[in-house]
């Protein structure tokens, strides 16, 4: 699109390419609660040939139905990414409290001599600024600074970003990073990579963009997850952010996941005419489908 057009006409100009719209008025409500690019734009291409033309038969109504599987798959996603913040905010905060005391552990000697100085210094930099920008904020943040002059790992962690908190478990030491992964019975270095991947899939899920088709450069040690698993194009798919879940959450909460993904899944099928549903199951990851 050049130039501006209504919605009235942006519909239009879809049926020129041959896609059929059965409820036009509810068409257009979605349009301006959603807008054409997020909706049709974004997921199009799964209705397409290899020639960029629409396969036959193709609805607004079954575009819309991917655009809303996408969004509320993003929105599960989120629920489960949260709660494994939590939990690993909480385990490395009593960690570092029990072995490095509760002011003093912001230091570069506690972190993994492996990485270098600069990269330590960086990370800490980068936690102290977060600190400093919650101070006279956040409640607690405040108290210990005016108080006690430092802020207790069980505080800060509080106000660390899902990305921060994954970037400071990567730059522990080793011996600490076990110590934490074996609560889950994996290898640090699996925990590390999940831990990154998610961070991903956490600000792919906050910003809207599209998840389905997912796919992630950072390397995921998955054969430790599924043996069996082969990866298409050997990078992170959804499907194996999902299944690694597994090992962070417990069985009641990670069955409680898989349930709300399996009834988005029979919903779209059930909205899918042009295109099956195992199409968008294979863009995903799942296997023998």
């Amino acid at each position: 699109m050049k130039q501006y057009k209504t919605n009235e006409e942006l519909l239009n100009y879809l049926e020129t390419k041959g896609v059929t719209i059965n409820k036009r008025k509810l068409a257009l409500k979605r349009l301006e609660k959603y807008t054409y690019y997020s909706i049709i734009n974004s997921y199009k291409y799964n209705f397409k040939d290899s020639n960029n033309n629409y396969l036959p038969n193709v609805t607004f109504e079954e575009i819309f139905a991917l655009y809303e599987f996408d969004k509320n798959i993003k929105l599960i996603m989120l629920k489960y990414t949260l709660e494994i913040e939590t939990i690993i905010k909480s385990l490395i905060s009593n960690h570092l409290a029990s072995i490095y005391g509760i002011d003093d552990y912001l230091d570069v000697n506690n972190l993994d001599e492996n990485a270098s100085i600069k990269v330590r210094k960086k990370l800490i930099a980068k936690i102290n600024k977060e600190i400093n920008k919650n101070y006279g904020i956040h409640l607690s943040i405040t108290h210990y600074q005016n108080n006690y002059g430092f802020v207790p790992p069980f505080v800060l962690t509080k106000v660390l970003t899902f990305g921060i908190i994954s970037s400071y478990y990567g730059l522990l030491k080793q011996s600490d990073r076990q110590i934490i992964a074996k609560r889950f019975k994996i290898s640090d270095v699996l925990l590390k990579q999940i831990l990154r991947c998610l961070t991903n899939v956490r600000n792919i899920c906050a910003h809207n963009d599209r998840l389905f088709c997912y796919r992630d450069k950072y390397t995921l040690k998955f054969k430790e997850i599924d043996a069996q698993y082969k990866s298409k194009d050997n990078l992170t798919n959804l499907y194996m952010m999902i299944k690694s879940m597994q090992a962070i959450l417990d069985k009641r909460q990670y069955n409680s996941l898989i349930k709300s993904i399996e009834k988005e899944i029979k919903k779209l099928d059930n909205k899918l005419n042009s295109i099956n549903v195992k199409d968008i199951l294979r863009i995903m990851g799942y296997p023998n489908v």
